[in-house]
């Protein structure tokens, strides 16, 4: 006669015992999934950090108006022979920018900010093939993590955009009498850029967590200090667009001077436009007053970064105090960098290093924004 058994003990056939089903076996299965999608990311991560460099460049060495054609296929081939190197110089000769401010360019000039130019696109298109290359092979092969398809699309479909806002930004430079492209459009263009590395950004720190514990982590938010980071993303992206803006009109050569402007605390001749037009005008065409704008936008971003860092001490979570520290760290530096440069007259070195810099301060920002939603829990002394 067979022993009495426990009431706990499960039975299966032949006596034998019955594994106990395991919990997370969902989550296991898409764990390759996601770490595959993390390191995609982070190669169109790097890859727009070196396109918003790039175009730096191409800004600052007034390289942005030598292709005066959109032509988003063929324009990947550069000119092959003297003949192509010709055609193309006879477009940039009917332009304003050659008319008015480069009749003295000849042909080895003009080569050296083509390439610029062609590199910036060229990188362009880079971006766009390697977004759909690991987008479609993620969807065919079955291995896009559940929930990710939708946002993962919305990458593309914003790197799209942000080519036709390119060319639109080119296109205003091509008419008229302007020598530059529109400052306003420059802004919106960087501007994009900026968005498209903060949700790259933000998507890696998911990914970088399974969905389950980011699911019970969310339940310990502070919800107070996500709203002052979300107030302190949106303060930083202005700033960017009044960087943009600086860039644009190289308002940052204009007065060499800090903490005053020139003599001044407001510069002198701030509504002055040479060619008349509203006053509202002056906030994007004067560059005292451009300057001046992100200057106070700066010490502003400072002053509450600072707030906002203080505030994050009081979080329970090491991590959050962390990421703000170091969005706090990040604001001193770029500040004294911006006025390392302002002083120094805006030249190609300094200005490509405050340029680096507001990306690593945007990329903190979002950083801590992510920590304050879903914080990462401290393990106690002595567990696994």
């Amino acid at each position: 006669m067979a022993g009495k058994r426990s009431i706990f003990e499960e039975v299966g056939e032949g006596g034998a015992q019955v594994a106990l089903p395991r919990g997370g076996m969902i989550e296991r299965g898409r764990r390759g999934a996601r770490g595959a999608v993390r390191v995609w990311l982070a190669v169109l991560f790097v890859l727009v950090v070196a396109m918003i460099l790039v175009g730096g460049l191409t800004r600052l060495t007034d390289s942005g108006l030598s292709i005066t054609e959109w032509r988003p296929v063929t324009g990947a081939v550069p000119p092959l022979s003297e003949a192509d190197w010709q055609a193309e110089f006879a477009k940039y000769q009917a332009s304003p920018e050659f008319q008015l401010q480069n009749h003295q360019m000849g042909l080895p000039e003009f080569k050296a900010i083509y390439w610029w130019e062609w590199g910036h696109r060229q990188l362009g298109r880079i971006i766009g093939l390697v977004w759909a290359a690991g987008f479609a092979g993620f969807l065919v092969t079955r291995r896009m993590p559940a929930g990710w398809a939708g946002r993962l699309f919305g990458l593309g479909l914003l790197g799209g955009v942000q080519g036709a806002v390119g060319w639109w930004m080119v296109s205003s430079g091509l008419t008229g009498r302007m020598v530059d492209v529109a400052s306003y459009r420059l802004a919106i263009h960087l501007g994009l850029a900026f968005a498209i590395l903060g949700l790259i950004a933000w998507y890696m720190l998911s990914l970088s967590r399974r969905e389950a514990e980011l699911l019970q982590v969310r339940r310990s938010r502070d919800g107070r200090l996500f709203g002052l980071a979300t107030g302190l993303m949106h303060l930083a992206f202005v700033q960017v667009l009044l960087g943009a803006l600086v860039a644009g009109i190289d308002a940052g050569r204009a007065f060499p001077t800090w903490p005053l402007m020139g003599e001044s605390f407001f510069p002198a001749d701030a509504f002055y436009l040479p060619e008349g037009g509203p006053a509202v005008l002056a906030f994007f065409e004067n560059p005292g007053l451009v300057q001046f704008t992100h200057r106070i936008a700066g010490y502003v971003l400072l002053g509450y970064g600072i707030f906002v860092w203080f505030r994050a001490r009081g979080s329970a979570h090491p991590a959050t105090r962390g990421a703000f520290g170091l969005v706090a760290v990040l604001l001193v530096a770029q500040v004294a960098l911006g006025i390392v440069t302002v002083l120094h007259a805006a030249p190609l070195g300094l200005g490509l290093a405050h340029q680096l810099g507001a990306v690593a301060v945007w990329v903190a920002v979002i950083r801590a924004r992510h920590r304050a939603q879903y914080p990462v829990m401290a393990r106690i002394r002595g567990q696994g």
